[in-house]
């Protein structure tokens, strides 16, 4: 990992720290380097006060966890287990690597101050690609998903997102560079560039990179009527189950199951989830609000998380921080560790066709009887769509609750 060593050596043994440079308040651009000589650029800002807020479009990301020590910079994000290790190499840029240690990632960066723009040496817009978009991705091993891209162009600047069957890929901020889409975010556990060639009504060439791990293909067209599967009928119960059950520990080492004495004669909602996971983090986010305006609601929320950590005591530690974070009170259980593997997943719990996604949420009735399992999530960054899945989901809830 490049730096790395420097990063901790620095941390350790610097002692001239009033020589060192600081992290001046204001801008910051950040490129990470990914595949094929990519760079990922996002934007940071830096507060006097040691705080720091990350920008992608609408979204606003505080970071509180920030440690100099002489020339070393250390940046860790509030809820995942990603961090930035850097050293500056000159007043006013640090240079280092993102890690994600659970994971074994690592993905070498450089921050410059007082650079504000994404992307820069911009040609002026040739396309408009505003409206919706039926995009296909195509992995390395030749398998497809479908994908609708939503877009807001002004001048060169564009924002958006794009939806897949599992779930949004975040806030998108970027630029039409000429004939060319450039789109990026990183919100601590996701690091996303879009990249493609482009009519009024065709994205054609395009690549999408994941970290430096992973890239599909991709292309689209135009297509304002064009919508996904009903996130409601991709996961189901297989012929012969007629109930969903599980039992798995949580941090005390108890033991949950469905038959536990406080879901009885309640409404439960099983969200299985993964503390490492944007969308996932998304729908707690919600979950949680829903509990804080609905304080006498019937309906009980249990999570089943699915974490990479090799043992299952990180594991139990990056929940803790989850709950402690988002101020959660529903419990939280380990259904799998090592891996996020969805196959793995789904041998768990063999009443489902499979795991398709994180998250993926169950809904039971009073009596036990799953009425409902939605697929993915659609997140703040789809805007309408969100607001959709929120007013339908909670009619839902309530009907349920209504029932004798």
């Amino acid at each position: 990992m490049r730096l790395l060593l420097l990063t901790f050596l620095s941390l350790l043994l610097y002692t001239c720290a009033d020589e060192a440079p600081t992290l001046k308040s204001g801008d910051w651009r950040v490129n990470m380097e990914l595949q094929d000589e990519m760079l990922l650029p996002f934007n940071i800002e830096f507060k006097a006060d040691g705080t720091a807020v990350i920008r992608n479009a609408e979204e606003r990301i505080a970071i509180t966890d920030i440690v100099q020590n002489g020339d070393s910079v250390l940046i860790k994000h509030p809820v995942f287990a990603g961090e930035f290790q850097g050293v500056f190499t000159s007043e006013n840029e640090v240079e280092g690597d993102f890690i994600i240690a659970n994971m074994e990632r690592s993905i070498p960066f450089s921050m410059v101050y007082g650079d504000s723009e994404r992307f820069k040496e911009v040609d002026p817009a040739q396309v408009q690609l505003g409206g919706t978009w039926k995009i296909e991705f195509t992995e390395n091993d030749g398998n497809t998903y479908p994908a609708q891209g939503v877009f807001e162009q002004q001048g060169n600047a564009l924002t958006g997102t794009i939806r897949t069957e599992t779930g949004d890929y975040r806030y998108l901020e970027g630029v039409v560079d000429g004939d060319s889409l450039k789109l990026s975010t990183f919100d601590g556990a996701h690091a996303f560039l879009f990249t493609a060639k482009a009519t009024d009504s065709i994205l054609k060439g395009g690549m999408f990179y994941s970290g430096n791990h992973y890239k599909a293909a991709f292309n689209g067209k135009l297509d304002p009527g064009y919508e996904l599967a009903d996130p409601d009928s991709l996961t189901f119960l297989k012929p012969g189950y007629e109930r969903f059950n599980f039992a798995f520990p949580d941090a005390d080492g108890k033991t949950w199951t469905l038959d536990d004495p406080q879901f009885k004669d309640k409404v439960v909602v099983v969200q299985l989830m993964g503390t490492w996971c944007p969308n996932c983090l998304d729908e707690t986010k919600y979950f949680a609000d829903y509990i804080a305006r609905n304080p006498d609601s019937e309906v009980e929320f249990i999570a089943l998380a699915i974490d990479y950590s090799k043992t299952p005591e990180p594991a139990f530690k990056a929940i803790d921080r989850l709950k402690e974070r988002m101020g959660l009170e529903y419990p939280i259980v380990l259904a799998q560790y090592g891996t996020n593997s969805k196959s793995e997943a789904s041998e768990k719990l063999p009443m489902l066709n499979a795991v398709l996604s994180y998250p993926t949420t169950i809904v039971v009735d009073k009596k036990g009887a799953v009425r409902k399992i939605h697929t993915g999530f659609n997140g703040p960054a789809t805007g309408d769509k969100y607001t959709a899945f929120v007013t339908s989901f909670e009619a839902f809830l309530a009907e349920l609750q209504a029932e004798e």
